[in-house]
This record gives C-alpha cells, sequence and structure tokens, in this order.
C-alpha cells in the first residue's frame, strides 16, 4: 500500500505537477482521498502499518463494558474491552467509534471526541498484537449534568465499532450523555488512569 505521505512528498517534488493551481488541486485530491479512507472508527488497518497480523474484525471480537468508571462533577466513564475471540492473532490500530441508540435500537444524535478523557490520557496510536484469548481496551467517557433535561440525551445502547471498520457492537448502555458527546482514547494492552 503507497503511504499518503509519500505521495504527497512525491505530488510536491514531482516536475510534471509543475507550481501553483494544478498542484495545489493535486494535493487537495490526494488529501480528500486520505480522509474519506480513515473510515467510521478512525484508523487504517492495522496489516496497512507494515504489520504482516490482520486486522481485527468485529465478529472476531468481543466487546464489553469491562469496568465503569464513576467520577465527580457529573463524569462517568468505562473501560471498553476488546477480547480476540477468533482463531488466529489479530491487531487493533487506532481510535473505536461510539453512538448511541435509543430502547428501539434507533439511532440517536451523538458525537464522539477522540483523545484524552476525564479518566484517561490517550496513548499513542500503534498496532496491539492480539493472540486468542488475549484484551485490548480503550477509555470512554460523558458527562450528565442535564440528566433529565433537552441537555442531554438518555441511551439505551452504545454503539462500539472497533478501529478499522465499519461494524459496530451493541451493549447495553442505560446512561444520559450531556449533548450525545462521548470522548474515548486510542486502543492499548492497558490504558493507565489517572491518579
Amino acid at each position: 500500500m503507497y503511504d499518503i505521505n509519500e505521495r504527497v512528498n512525491d505530488m510536491v517534488s514531482d516536475q510534471r505537477w509543475g507550481k501553483g493551481r494544478t498542484a495545489a488541486v493535486a494535493l487537495g485530491a490526494v488529501v480528500l482521498a486520505g480522509t474519506a479512507a480513515a473510515g467510521v472508527a478512525q484508523a487504517a488497518p492495522a496489516a496497512a502499518h507494515g504489520s504482516a497480523v490482520p486486522t481485527c474484525s468485529a465478529s472476531g471480537l468481543q466487546v464489553s463494558l469491562h469496568r465503569n468508571l464513576a467520577g465527580g462533577m457529573n463524569h462517568q466513564g468505562a473501560v471498553i474491552q476488546f477480547k480476540n475471540t477468533g482463531s488466529r492473532t489479530c491487531a487493533l490500530l487506532g481510535y473505536p467509534g461510539l453512538g448511541l441508540e435509543n430502547s428501539k435500537h434507533q439511532a440517536l444524535a451523538s458525537k464522539t471526541v477522540w483523545g484524552n478523557t476525564w479518566y484517561a490520557a490517550s496513548p499513542a496510536k500503534k498496532a496491539v498484537s492480539l493472540a486468542p484469548g488475549q484484551s485490548a481496551e480503550a477509555v470512554a467517557a460523558w458527562t450528565h449534568v442535564n440528566t433529565g433535561t433537552s441537555g442531554a440525551t438518555h441511551a439505551a445502547y452504545l454503539e462500539v465499532t472497533p478501529p478499522a471498520s465499519t461494524v459496530h457492537k451493541t451493549l447495553t448502555f442505560d446512561q444520559w450523555v450531556d449533548g450525545g458527546e462521548l470522548n474515548i482514547t486510542a486502543v492499548a494492552r492497558t490504558v493507565p488512569l489517572n491518579g
């Protein structure tokens, strides 16, 4: 697979692209193609980063809310675990996608923010190889200041899309979420919790 950064460098230095507008249009097309290739749960497949280990498919993972995290100041969170239930080693790289559903499994308005959460700093994005039976995790967080008001979304289920996948797992999730906003760290073998 051709690295997007290499392609941009080639285009910028290649004389046939000339200067000015043509190079800018070509560069914009490469950037848009790279953005579109990112997918729902942000990450390129783990195998595309020089690893011979295939990317974990959603069907080969058990996803669970492994540990609930409570906190002051109307914060709530959970450690989301991704367990390889397949028969061969696979890898995860990047951030999971998250979404909310009501009790009828209809999608609710939500927003996922990738990076640090109230409970944990996001680890660097790097491939995590999972042998059969091994797990990785990410830490999710949200606030619920506006419980019971129009400022919060009441969800019955949480959609969790593994990195580099377009298929999600649905977990029971009876929670109020302010503005439907969910924060999530990158996936790692373990994500250290703050203090």
